[in-house]
């Protein structure tokens, strides 16, 4: 499998959960490479990261200058990913929240799709830690973005995900739009309006339990901003 599957693992102030998640990740998934985004952590994420790739070769570590957001940092390994030639490319938090036991389910669903989401809001995917607030927010946020963008999937935010590659460079990534987590919206629905192959699998996603999470207000109002645009402008254009 090797340079098929790539793991992009964006990283800001992780250094409490990259050695458990890396772990974790090799445990479940032996053909898998890495790739840590760093965007210069100053709790020295990057510092660790570099002694982990020391002594495992499927790790490598960018660095990036200064903290530039979810997008950025993904459109970063995307490009490290063409250079290297990988087929696949998989999106994955660096804070325990995404199970490396879900993957390969993910992995084998890959085979017959260009995009594979993994879902906590089909049948048998579940989030475990969330207060009743934040299932809620999550949910009506998925309904609406699937109202606006007239969608079929169920989990259009979910950041556990593998990408055909060949999606990916058919997509103008020059022109995305999002930093926050409506970059995976953004991602999803310009999937979708290519008439990619998108298929859902259930995942059990865990709150992180150190760190800090990383969704602030701006965050939810760029993502509800830009999906109400396009949402509209998917409605006029027809």
């Amino acid at each position: 499998m090797s340079n098929k599957y790539l793991v992009i693992m964006p990283t800001y102030n992780e250094k409490a959960n990259l050695q458990h998640s890396i772990d974790e990740l090799f445990k479940f998934n032996h053909e898998v490479d890495l790739l840590v985004v760093d965007d210069a952590s100053p709790d020295g994420t990057g510092i660790l990261a570099d002694e982990i790739a020391k002594l495992n070769t499927r790790v490598n570590v960018l660095h990036r200058k200064e903290k530039q957001g979810l997008g950025p940092a993904y459109l970063a390994g995307f490009d490290y990913g063409f250079t290297k030639k990988y087929e696949f490319i998989i999106e994955m938090d660096a804070d325990g929240s995404h199970r490396a036991a879900d993957l390969p389910a993910l992995i084998k669903a890959s085979q017959e799709a260009d995009l594979v989401i993994g879902s906590r809001w089909v049948t048998g995917g579940a989030v475990v830690n969330w207060p009743v607030n934040r299932i809620m927010i999550s949910k009506l946020g998925n309904l609406y973005t699937r109202f606006m963008l007239k969608s079929s999937v169920k989990d259009m935010t979910a950041g556990f995900r593998i990408y055909r590659t060949s999606l990916l460079k058919s997509i103008d990534l020059q022109s995305v739009a999002s930093h926050g987590y409506s970059f995976q919206v953004e991602m999803a629905w310009r999937s979708i309006k290519l008439q990619s192959r998108i298929t859902e699998v259930p995942i059990t996603f865990i709150e992180r339990e150190q760190g800090v999470s990383k969704m602030t207000g701006s965050i939810v109002f760029e993502a509800l901003w830009l999906v109400t645009k396009w949402g509209l402008a998917r409605i006029f254009m027809n």
